[in-house]
């Protein structure tokens, strides 16, 4: 095991903790020790581990057809666009194996149909780390090893009106934001900021990629937010683990790409859509309304808590602003049979699956507040 790690470029700082299995909303390392999984893979299992109905429907076309290329068309993909563009009301896809190259998908797809290269994204936000989303990606200690990136981009403060309206000309021809800003601490933005930019000239281009599929309480978080972009970005918890990528423009803003104009290799694999038919399909209203009662008992458990200074989100993805490390947060958590997530210095995020239970939400409530007592031993 060590050797086949020290063959894996150095890319991530994983923790000395070896994932082996999953089933729900838990997970046991190589060690048969258990965990409560409230990272949800960084907000991909969206349904739990292995969960029943993706799992069945991935198997059944692992039988029929793994792979045929998009020279030729494949029913399971065709399906989840019908799907995907019902939920929209009204959109065709592309798909792609990531969020980074929904993003970049998008990125094309705006210059080409505006004519204009530039880009407003905001300050803080996260995109993805290819060059072109990398480029829209509003950290600098990010970016800045890689300079220099795609030109053209402008950063604002996010939910400042002014700002967004000040840094929109005629070479802008993409506003790009995240609902909720993940990456850069849990930041939902205003409806009326989220306006503000529906109105601009602009094509408005939503990252749904850590908030989409029914991670706020709604199918998409626009919903939430009383617009209608022309350009959404999925993937995460699309599949339920599984790879996927997807960009969807809405009927009005349909025109731009001609064949030869974008493509992928592995978009739109019938395994991978298989499995998000099902999810799509799990995904009813019945789950999004426990989404909403689950994150909002999360959240209001979590401002009891000793060294929480904020709570932000929407449904289940929560962010607790502490008064202190959250890095050392996450470890303690570890410790003790939990697994979380950060969201900058200070902000612990919280991903579970959107099937979580209350019973499931206590037990990880009880391990933070051991986690950020001093002294308080390992209960796990």
């Amino acid at each position: 095991m060590l050797q086949g790690l020290d063959r894996l470029l150095p890319t991530y700082a994983r923790a000395d903790l070896t994932i082996a299995r999953g089933r729900g909303a838990r997970v046991w390392d190589s060690d048969d020790r258990e965990y409560l999984d409230f990272g949800g893979g960084i907000a991909v299992v969206s349904l739990g581990h292995c969960h029943p109905s993706p799992l069945a429907a991935a198997q059944e076309q692992l039988e029929r057809l793994w792979h045929a290329s998009n020279l030729y068309r494949t029913e399971p993909g065709e399906e989840l666009a019908a799907r995907l563009s019902e939920r929209f009301g009204g959109a065709r896809a592309f798909f792609c194996n990531s969020g980074a190259e929904s993003i970049e998908a998008g990125l094309k797809y705006a210059r080409k149909a505006t004519g204009k290269p530039g880009v407003v994204a905001l300050e803080g936000s996260f995109h993805g780390r290819t060059l072109g989303a990398l480029s829209v990606t509003g950290q600098p200690t990010k970016r800045k090893p890689f300079d220099p990136l795609v030109s053209g981009v402008r950063f604002v403060p996010p939910n400042d009106v002014q700002a967004l309206e000040a840094a929109v000309d005629d070479e802008i021809g993409l506003i790009l934001l995240e609902p909720i800003l993940g990456e850069g601490g849990v930041i939902p933005l205003e409806r009326e900021f989220v306006s503000a930019a529906a109105a601009l000239e602009p094509l408005l281009g939503l990252d749904e990629v850590q908030t989409g599929v029914g991670r706020t309480g709604s199918f998409f978080a626009f919903e939430q937010l009383g617009v209608r972009p022309d350009l959404v970005m999925l993937a995460k918890g699309l599949a339920n683990g599984l790879p996927i990528g997807a960009l969807l423009v809405a009927e009005e803003a349909d025109g731009a790409f001609s064949p030869g104009d974008h493509g992928s290799t592995f978009g739109g694999n019938p395994v991978s859509c298989a499995a998000a038919c099902a999810v799509v399909d799990a995904i009813d209203d019945d789950l999004l309304d426990r989404v909403a009662e689950r994150g909002a008992a999360l959240a209001q458990g979590l401002t009891a808590l000793p060294g929480v200074v904020e709570v932000r989100g929407r449904g289940l993805l929560v962010g607790a602003v502490m008064d202190r490390p959250a890095g050392e947060i996450v470890e303690a958590c570890r410790e003790r049979g939990l697994l979380v997530l950060t969201a900058g210095d200070d902000v612990v995020r919280l991903a579970p699956p959107l099937t979580i239970r209350l019973a499931d939400i206590g037990e990880a409530l009880a391990i933070l507040d051991a986690a950020l007592r001093p002294g308080s031993p390992s209960i796990k």
